[in-house]
Formats: C-alpha cells, structure tokens, sequence
C-alpha cells in the first residue's frame, strides 16, 4: 500500500503575498504542513506541487526533496483537485512508482497536526470509501440563523427551519475544511476531483480546522496556536 501527500503551495497568493512561506509563530507557514506530514509516518512521498522556486527552497530546508516544480494549473481559478493529480502525475513519472492512495494537505493550515492525518486516514480506510473530506463542527456561528442583507437593506433568512427554535433544539451542523483530503488515486484520476461519488467526511477539530486565506484568518489561527498550547 502505497501513500502518497500532495501539498499544494502555489506562489501567485494576493490577499496574503507569498502566503504559503510567511512567518507563522517562528516559521514559515508551509513547514507545519511538513512536519506534521513527516511526523506522520504514512507517506511513501511528501510532494509539494509549487510553481515557486522560493517555496521550493523553503520546502528543502525542511527536509522535503522537489526535483520538479508544477508545470500547469498554476491559476487562481482551476481546483486544487487538478494540481493535485498533476502532482500525481508528475512523481509516477519521475519516480517510476505508482500510489494507492493520495492524502492533500493544504500549505495554509498550520494547525493540523500529525496526529489528526493519522486519525483521518485510519477514518478513510475504516470506510472504505473513495473520497473523504474534513469538516468541523459549527460552535458559536450558528447558520441555522443565517441570514443575508439585501442592496434595499431588507433581510433574508437562509434557513427558515431555525426560525424561533432554540439552539438546543437545533440539529448540529458541519462545515467543510480543506486541511485533509483523501482520496484512493485511480478513483480521483477518473473523477477529476474528491467530490467523488460516494465522497464521505471526516471530522476534525475547529481548533485545528483553521486554513488561512486573508489576514482575518491568520490573525485568528495564530490566537488558536497560543490557546492550543
């Protein structure tokens, strides 16, 4: 059996530039993703599928090789599916190997730790299932109230079945996070992406749910770190 990680850690970020290799609570945001993957023991390779010779850099510091850099789907609008399996197809060929399974763990998600993969990937194989995605529980930002404010300042309710319940009363509700993605690598090859059939989730912690876009999200996945320590 065969695991590969993909980590994806494209350079072009523009709502926090350079993302995936900015300072995070003493080092660079993509090596927590490294190290937690190493720490790990599951993966025949750790990749980083990066368009960025400064991130690959980085990611060698931290003990990763990167004989090849991602060589298309370096946009801000293709899926990080299809990097993904760009990077498959990138390390069977250069490598000579091929992977069972594809375990993606995105570069801005600092706070995910070893052993939630291991937790995830035990979850994955107990399902056995194709497709699995993290997902984190709703707390305190409860969407059974959810509502959206018009260009007339008039408002909408998203959920009309939350109306006048208590939150007791309510059905907990789940979110998905992009941290942990497993998928088995011929059925992601013929999807095209982990929203496969039969795709099932697996939770994780919001503590450890956090994957960082803007400077709102970096804020308050650093205040996480502090608690969680």
């Amino acid at each position: 059996m065969k695991v590969i990680a993909v980590i994806p850690a494209r350079g072009g970020s523009k709502r926090i530039p350079k993302k995936n290799i900015i300072d995070f609570m003493g080092k660079p945001i993509i090596a927590w993703t490294i190290e937690a993957a190493q720490k790990s023991k599951l993966f025949e390779r750790i990749i980083i599928s990066t368009d960025s010779l400064e991130i690959a850099e980085v990611s060698q510091h931290y003990g990763i090789e990167v004989p090849f850099l991602r060589n298309d789907k370096n946009d801000d609008i293709s899926p990080v599916s299809e990097a993904t399996l760009i990077a498959i197809h990138q390390a069977e060929a250069y490598y000579n190997e091929k992977y069972d399974f594809v375990v993606q763990l995105m570069a801005n998600a600092p706070l995910r730790d070893e052993e939630d993969i291991q937790l995830h990937f035990n979850h994955f194989l107990e399902t056995e299932k194709s497709f699995q995605l993290s997902c984190f529980k709703f707390g305190w930002m409860n969407p059974w109230w959810a509502f959206k404010i018009k260009s007339n300042g008039d408002h909408e309710w998203m959920l009309k079945d939350g109306l006048g319940k208590r939150s007791q009363d309510l059905e907990e509700l789940y979110c998905p996070t992009g941290v942990i993605w497993i998928a088995k690598v011929e059925a992601l090859k013929e999807s095209n992406t982990f929203y496969g059939p039969g795709y099932t989730f697996c939770e994780i912690n919001w503590k450890h749910a956090v994957d960082i876009d803007n400077i709102e999200d970096l804020e308050f996945a650093k205040a996480l770190f502090v608690r969680n320590k």
